[in-house]
């Protein structure tokens, strides 16, 4: 598609109808033209149909539906009612974070309150902003059940069930923990399903909580947005850190953000940037909220070039200037990695995405790829990639070769053979006299012989 018919294809925010309010908000943001999910999204929105929606991180999806819910809540809003009529439902305490400030800069001409609510906050300080009363409630479904069971929070009037990153909700197995909050919920609503990739327990979770959903999908799921170039190197396990630091001070990378399964490993790998002279910061689960927000923040103002996180902690992060992300190893869940290349490239800008492979994870790169639809290409660094070993097949070519031989310990097995078995005679009495004779002693038989003929 060229140029000019990109342009032609653009839809402007404008045109989707939104409320001079809105608009102007995203005015201040420099948003005119609206994404793929969002000139999807919105118009379903408007109908109050329960969606289930696949998008790709980065491609705007949290504009596609809180613009819609800020309006029509403002429509019916009474002055000085201040009630939750939205519950947004997302995974992580960052993602909540970020979702929450969205609301809050879509929202900043209207006269609705919202609110975030997540583990490792002071709980009382939640409970007294939830009194003073708040029409929209993005939260974390830990700390929200925590604060329905101490009567902190009524959800009767909720119109609006948003789950956010539903693919993760059910990877970290909150699931229980989401039906329980939809017992506290009106049958009345409109549901909203939102996530990275539409898995079987992605959609097994639709049937539960939708009702005659329509299915949008802006792009195949399992695809990566196209403006992130994606590299593999392949890499001996021990040499991982050592590679990681080379390419990010030979090739001058200024901002990155590394990935990796543990947190234990996130601190080690932390560690050893540091040694190297490189400002690293890590986030995982292991860390206070407090921690992980100073973390972040140090590395969205670029005062820490490098952040080393986990998975789940990296969720929800959105820093537009972010050029490279890279792979310290493939992740446990295969859909992970579209949500780890998600983090670059966001809204149309140039991404890189690094990611480094060792021998044993090659499976895990073949399944990664299957869910891509394409196979990733490869570079191979010298002193850094693994040596092949190769597996002669067929007849040995050298006489000195080891032979190999059978049994537990190496130890050939010797054929051990056995004479046939004749066929057996039945015994008399003559044999049974025979027998007995032969058993006396030599003297007494000379003793006979000698008696005999003397009587």
């Amino acid at each position: 598609m060229s140029r000019e018919q990109k342009e032609e294809n653009k839809i402007s925010l404008a045109t989707l109808g939104l409320s001079d309010e809105i608009l102007d908000a995203l005015n201040d943001k420099s948003y005119e033209y609206a994404t793929p999910i969002q000139k999807a999204l919105i118009p379903v929105m408007f109908t109050r149909r329960d969606i289930m929606a696949g998008a790709q991180t980065g491609t705007g999806k949290t504009a596609g539906f809180a613009l819609p819910i800020l309006q029509e809540l403002a429509k019916s809003f009474v002055e000085g009612k201040h009630y939750p009529k939205a519950v947004i439902l997302v995974p992580t305490r960052e993602l909540a974070k970020q979702v929450h400030a969205s609301f809050e800069a879509y929202g900043k001409y209207l006269p609705l309150k919202s609110t975030v609510l997540y583990g490792g906050s002071n709980l009382t300080s939640q409970a007294n902003r939830l009194k003073n009363g708040m029409d929209i409630v993005v939260a974390t479904s830990g700390r929200l059940l925590e604060h329905i069971y101490q009567k902190n929070i009524n959800l009767d009037s909720v119109d609006y069930l948003v789950l956010d990153e539903a693919d993760t909700i059910l990877d970290m197995g909150f699931v229980h923990e989401v039906s329980k909050i939809l017992q506290h919920l009106p049958q009345r609503r409109q549901n909203i399903l939102i996530s990275a990739t539409l898995s079987g327990s992605v959609k097994r979770l639709a049937e539960q909580i939708l009702t005659k959903p329509k299915l949008i999908e802006v792009d195949s799921m399992g695809t990566s947005a196209n403006s992130v170039e994606q590299i593999v190197y392949p890499v001996e396990k021990e040499k991982k850190s050592e590679l990681l630091s080379y390419l990010i001070g030979s090739r001058n990378y200024k901002h990155v953000l590394v990935f990796v399964r543990k947190k234990e490993l996130a601190d080690e790998v932390a560690s050893y940037l540091n040694m190297t002279g490189l400002k690293t910061a890590v986030i995982h689960g292991g860390k206070s909220s407090g921690e992980r927000s100073r973390a972040l923040e140090g590395f969205k103002e670029e005062k820490i070039r490098v952040l080393v996180a986990t998975d789940i902690a990296a969720r929800g992060l959105d820093i537009p200037t972010l050029g490279v992300v890279m792979n310290y190893d493939i992740p446990h869940v295969t859909g992970d990695y579209i949500h780890r290349v998600g983090r670059t490239g966001r809204a149309g800008a140039k991404g890189l995405a690094i990611t480094l492979i060792s021998p044993k994870e090659m499976v895990a790169l073949k399944d990664v790829e299957r869910l891509m639809g394409k196979t990733l290409p490869q570079e191979k660094l010298e002193g850094y990639a693994p040596k092949i070993v190769l597996v002669q097949k067929g007849a040995r070519k050298n006489k000195n070769e080891h032979k190999n031989t059978d049994g537990a310990f190496g130890n050939k097995k010797k054929k051990t053979t056995f004479a046939p078995k004749s066929k057996k005679r039945k015994t008399t009495k003559r044999d049974a006299f025979k027998a007995y004779d032969a058993a006396k002693p030599k003297v007494e038989k000379k003793d006979k012989k000698r008696g005999r003929g003397r009587k």
